[in-house]
């Protein structure tokens, strides 16, 4: 089956300009957190196939998408190594064993998937109730965001222990980045594996790093995942978004994956001249524009879709997740402005 989405990432004619939503099931939707509280906690809702399922579904049955993404968490692997993923209200995602030396990093295990079939199952119930209406996508953390939560126990605004084990102990920091990517590429080779159509590394934090320590501390790893993955399989569409990434674009398309996803600080326009002759483009609208009145969100959706010029090989996106307190109204009047203004 052709599908728009798959078509764009691959650079193939398509329709129109297809859209997803990074956090398109999520806590803006009143039917999600009713699933959630159902569910008891965020990690319950995660690990029950035929709920994780639901809430995927959720926003593919609103709204006219054209990719669905699994609903799972970036820190599964690490939960899986053992470090003890647990959720604070108001605080996000916390371990309990967090890592603080060599012989913790040493001791870590590689091959997880056991522990992690709740997410395998999540992805084929999810493709059999997508019948094939539109593509799966798979993801994961990057190695290096995985790290930063492992090293702090947590989300950080410095990422002071981090950084120090980078500049005083770089030979334990890079064993650590290692062991992850060895981890994701086995993870997101099943999940392909379990019917995803495409996957996809979010690299949240590698923009906090200076040129060189992303160069070394993060791009490498996800290339790294890129080659094991396409090893496998070749023919599917792999995306590496790093937030704030944007100095980087020639050096990700490099690592020869199939789409670059940008955050809403970089033009679309300047991207595709950089890069758009190697790989497919996602983004960029910015998410605060979804706080707007439907006549502004119709003008800023104009903006982005006349900035890539081509008719292929763009996908929709916002800049980064939408937020919790976004009305679904504007949802649906982004993915309506986008297919109607991108008809071919």
């Amino acid at each position: 089956m052709s599908f728009d989405y798959i078509n764009a990432l691959q650079k193939k004619p398509t329709s129109r300009t297809p859209i997803w939503v990074m956090r398109q099931a999520g806590r803006y939707l009143p039917e999600y957190r009713a699933t959630r509280k159902q569910a008891g906690d965020f990690m319950s809702l995660c690990k029950n196939k035929e709920l994780a399922c639901e809430v995927t579904m959720q926003p593919i049955d609103r709204f006219d998408l054209d990719a669905a993404i699994l609903f799972s968490d970036i820190l599964t692997i690490p939960d899986a190594m053992g470090l003890g993923l647990y959720f604070s209200k108001g605080e996000g995602p916390k371990f309990s064993n967090p890592i603080k030396t060599l012989k913790d990093i040493e001791n870590l295990p590689i091959d997880v998937n056991d522990d992690l079939s709740y997410v395998f199952d999540a992805v084929s119930t999810i493709k059999t109730a997508l019948n094939n209406r539109v593509p799966l996508i798979g993801f994961s953390g990057s190695p290096w965001t995985l790290a930063t939560y492992m090293i702090e126990g947590g989300s950080s605004k410095t990422f002071a222990n981090t950084k120090k084990m980078l500049f005083n102990e770089p030979k334990a920091l890079h064993l650590l980045l290692d062991k992850l990517a060895d981890s994701v590429i086995v993870y997101l080779n099943q999940q392909i594996l379990s019917g995803a159509d495409s996957v996809m590394v979010f690299d949240t934090w590698g923009g906090v790093l200076s040129k060189q320590n992303y160069l070394d501390f993060s791009l490498n790893y996800m290339a790294k995942i890129v080659k094991g993955v396409k090893a496998q399989h070749p023919n599917t569409p792999i995306t590496l978004f790093s937030k704030n990434g944007g100095k980087h674009l020639t050096h990700i398309a490099d690592t020869g994956c199939d789409g670059i996803g940008i955050d809403w600080t970089v033009e679309l326009n300047v991207v595709q001249a950089e890069v758009g002759d190697k790989v497919a483009i996602q983004g960029n609208l910015d998410p605060a524009v979804m706080y707007a009145t439907p006549e502004i969100i119709e003008q800023e959706v104009k903006k982005v879709l006349s900035q890539f010029k081509g008719n292929t090989g763009h996908i929709f996106n916002l800049g980064h997740g939408i937020t919790p307190d976004v009305d679904p109204e504007n949802m649906q009047v982004l993915v309506d402005c986008v297919h109607q203004f991108s008809k071919r």
